[in-house]
């Protein structure tokens, strides 16, 4: 296990302990002092979602620190359960039940074993090739034309933003970077920690401060004030952990600042698609926080863009 090995992780983790009773012990003070109604309901979602985060923790430290298997098994579950919430709101018919059959319990293993094998020539391609090819004429030989464009559109957005975004967290751990000797699940640590902050950051930067909302029909709560905020706090916690990383100083400030960024954007994507379905949350399964995609929105959109922009400039 990474735990047993390596020390520089296991300080990472203790300090995220360290956050967490900290935010523990800050929200509690405030639940007792703060008697506001509109105060105190904020008070309480925010102690909601640092008890779900204790949780999360857990389950990434854990996970994370057994290494590339246990990196995978994560995010391969999130994955999965990602998919089911997608899939849930999504304009589907009986006759895309087969292919969505497939798109399960094929489709994403199969993604994550090329993962596990490091086949990257095929992990890149797998999900915008071969299986948008598979879902199109799976769904046309279903027989069923109904709003046909607009389901099979659907599903393979579903595949590509649960699947294919999400699967490129793990897949840092087969990148070889020559003179870093730190193991890669620093560099998981690493983004997630940086896309994490920000989401929060930029909440609390918004209620402290919002007042011009960016996309009030999409989401209310997001804010100018709250995103620069949020941006720039999260870009420089991703610039002070420059030395976990295989960047200088100045070159993880522009990584955490992209992070920041392409988290910013996932969110407003699948805020989106929220609005339009009508609903406030993606599902129920973390409370404090809705489903898994409404935790893991952010994260989506930012890991492939960090795993490319690592690959192109740091990787051999």
């Amino acid at each position: 296990m990474f735990l047993q090995t390596d020390a520089t992780l296991v300080r990472l983790f203790a300090a995220v302990i360290g956050l967490l009773a900290l935010a523990s012990a800050i929200g509690a003070l405030l639940n007792h002092r703060v008697h506001d109604p509109a105060l105190r309901a904020t008070v309480q979602n925010v102690n909601a979602r640092i008890r779900a985060w204790w949780i999360m923790a857990a389950v990434f430290i854990a996970s994370v620190s057994t290494g590339r298997v246990g990196s995978i098994v994560l995010f391969g579950v999130l994955s999965f359960l990602a998919l089911r919430e997608f899939v849930t709101l999504a304009p589907t018919a009986p006759a895309d039940h087969r292919a969505l059959v497939w798109c399960f319990f094929v489709a994403t293993p199969l993604q994550y074993a090329l993962v596990w094998e490091g086949r990257y020539e095929l992990f890149t391609i797998l999900v915008p090739v071969y299986l948008a090819i598979f879902v199109a004429v799976r769904a046309a030989l279903a027989g069923d034309t109904g709003r046909f464009l607009q389901r099979a559109a659907t599903t393979q957005l579903a595949l590509t933003i649960c699947v294919y975004f999400v699967a490129y967290v793990p897949a840092l751990m087969m990148l070889r970077i020559p003179g870093y000797h730190l193991p890669n699940a620093a560099l998981i640590f690493f983004l997630v920690f940086v896309v994490q902050l920000s989401d929060v950051l930029q909440y609390v930067w918004g209620k402290t401060l919002g007042r011009r909302p960016i996309a009030p029909a999409v989401s209310p709560s997001k804010t100018w004030e709250g995103f620069c905020g949020g941006v720039l706090s999260a870009t420089a916690a991703g610039t002070a952990l420059w030395w976990i990383t295989p960047f200088g100083p100045l070159q993880a400030a522009i990584m955490a600042l992209t992070i920041a960024l392409m988290g910013f954007a996932g969110g407003l994507v699948m805020s989106a698609i929220k609005r339009d379905a009508g609903v406030k949350d993606y599902g129920s399964l973390i409370p404090g926080h809705g489903g898994v995609l409404d935790r893991i929105d952010s994260l989506c959109f930012a890991a492939p863009v960090f795993f490319h922009v690592t690959r192109y400039f740091f990787a051999s």
